[in-house]
């Protein structure tokens, strides 16, 4: 982009700041319709969200116009109006034409500002284009397809923030579709908290909205999570209370029989070591029994209580309360996870390298009670990290786990219910990129969510967001200097979002691919339903499938 290719001189710079500058517009663009022409390409003049190069002696700078706003004054009496607008400087253009990130020397007063039209944002975009990973248009030229860096998008974390039918669920879905599309052999997990990505009909035949080939569809209620894939403080966790002045001895006697149960397994499958957190099987009987056995120690024909007599009452009450919660099925009753040698098939399922290899394994949660989803979460999240954590070819098998509703079991809160699905969650936002394992969060509320998992995150879709608190957290998350550009949050449209972040060039206003096929995401509609609806419903059926926590 030579001095002698822009020749759309439209504003000079009048005022120059750390966090950007102003420009007076030319008298030729102060009119009604102030239209150009590049190229094929016909634009106002410095309108919002369209780009402008700054130039001055050496330096070229890339700017997006973020505000508009015109003065009178009175000349001889007649009044005269003057047009001004804010650039927001988003890097550097070197002498091949090359768009570097950040600004290292601004220019001053006097400076002109050309407008850009397609082939010349095409050029300084053209190394992200070669990716392929396109995800959407530039709102500002409808014409021009955003490409992502998918190594940095989905290598280091990302973010998809929005209010709830801004359209995140239609992003998500979008950019996976696309992700697939330019890598066939990407490997994604996703934590379905509602059943919009795979559902079932009313003839009760699975719905996608990925290709059949591509999903490998789980329903979290029929898969088995068995407890002996736990570590030990994920089963303190469930059985022992930490508040409870016996804990202790309880954590403490509750370590020693499992490490005698996984050593007799180890035995029966050849392993020569073994230690508390081992992912054999033991059996929870067992370890019940061993608990009740203690609790309940008699000697001297009866009349000496043992050394660890009534010291596990709690325990054994909490126990047996887990146990006989039906919403604990899946982890503490398996009826196919029985045995050790079950543990690849269930890894298999999850990464989807079973007999139905594919793209992306959806995880369907909807039919889960929300007091559990922590629980199937973080088991999901362990397993995975630790899968790659072993995995000798991790750096050929990367995998990203998305987490939909991440507010809702990765909470800003410490202390909380949802402590430990926070701390693996974390820890697999601090520590999975070395070995291949990245996350995707999906919220409507980033003040909710852990900052530490918001912290890790390199790129950020946002979506429209009206909550000022919201707001003024995306806002913090951003470089001062494009701060201002979280201002147009309220205005953007379903499935428009600002994009920012290290996988994307500069911040961009993105209009994102309408996915094909959808997610099962729309609102209800009232309208229509509350005019032509129905008016009787099957009660007892209703009543049935709350007792049995059974969603249809």
């Amino acid at each position: 982009m030579s001095q002698n290719h822009l020749t759309n001189l439209i504003a000079y710079v009048c005022e120059v700041r750390g966090d950007g500058m102003d420009a007076r517009i030319t008298e030729q663009y102060t009119t009604n319709l102030p239209m150009l022409t590049i190229g094929n390409d016909q634009m106002l003049a410095g309108g919002i969200g369209s780009y402008v190069v700054v130039r001055q002696a050496r330096i070229s700078l890339l700017a997006l116009v973020s505000k508009i706003w015109e003065k009178d004054h009175f000349t001889n009496g007649t009044r005269q109006s003057e047009r001004f607008i804010a650039l927001i400087p988003v890097g550097e253009i070197d002498t091949d034409n090359r768009f570097i990130r950040g600004v290292r020397q601004f220019p001053t007063p006097g400076a002109e500002v050309y407008a850009v039209g397609l082939n010349e944002i095409n050029a300084i975009f053209s190394k992200f284009s070669d990716y392929g990973f396109f995800v959407g248009q530039l709102a500002s030229h409808k014409e021009y397809h955003v490409s992502l860096d998918p190594r940095t998008f989905f290598g280091r974390h990302f973010a998809i923030i929005g209010q709830s039918g801004a359209g995140k669920s239609w992003t998500v879905t979008s950019i996976i579709q696309n992700a697939i599309k330019a890598m066939p052999h990407a490997h994604i997990i996703m934590l379905d908290l509602h059943g919009e990505y795979c559902w079932r009909d009313n003839k009760g035949k699975l719905q996608s909205a990925f290709a059949e080939d591509q999903v490998n569809y789980i329903d979290a209620t029929l898969m088995e999570m068995p407890y002996w894939l736990m570590t030990y403080a994920e089963l303190v966790d469930l059985f022992i209370d930490r508040y409870d002045p016996g804990s202790s001895m309880q954590k403490s006697y509750m370590r020693e029989i499992i490490q005698q149960l996984k050593r007799k397994e180890a035995k029966r499958i050849g392993l020569m070591s073994v230690t508390v957190d081992t992912p054999i099987y033991f059996s929870l009987m067992e370890l019940y029994m061993q608990f009740k056995a203690a609790n309940e120690e008699m000697k001297e024909f009866g009349k000496v209580h043992g050394a660890l007599f009534g010291q596990f009452d709690e325990f054994m009450i909490r126990m047996q309360s887990r146990f006989n919660d039906v919403r604990y099925d899946f982890l503490l009753k398996p009826k196919k996870s029985t045995s050790s040698e079950s543990m690849a098939g269930i890894l298999r399922q999850i990464v989807g390298g079973g007999a139905h290899k594919a793209n992306i394994t959806v995880v369907d949660l909807s039919s889960v009670p929300v007091g559990v989803r922590p629980s199937v979460c973080s088991q999901i999240g362990r397993l995975v990290y630790e899968f790659n954590y072993w995995n000798p070819k991790r750096r050929e098998f990367p995998i990203t786990l998305i987490c939909e509703e991440a507010h809702a079991y990765i909470p800003r809160e410490q202390g909380g219910q949802f402590e430990g699905t926070k701390k693996m969650m974390e820890r697999i936002a601090k520590e999975g990129r070395k070995y291949g394992v990245s996350i995707g969060v999906v919220s409507q509320r980033p003040t909710e969510l852990s900052e530490t998992m918001l912290a890790q995150c390199s790129s950020f879709i946002c979506l429209r967001t009206s909550n000022p608190e919201d707001q003024a957290y995306i806002r913090g998350l951003v470089p001062d200097a494009e701060g201002d550009l979280t201002d147009i949050l309220t205005s953007l449209g379903r499935g428009e979002a600002l994009v920012l972040g290290e996988a994307t060039p500069l911040p961009m206003r993105v209009q994102i691919y309408r996915p094909n096929p959808e997610p099962k995401s729309n609102d209800v509609d009232y309208f229509t339903h509350w005019q032509n609806g129905i008016d009787d419903l099957n009660v007892d059926e209703i009543v049935n499938l709350w007792r049995t926590q059974t969603r249809k």
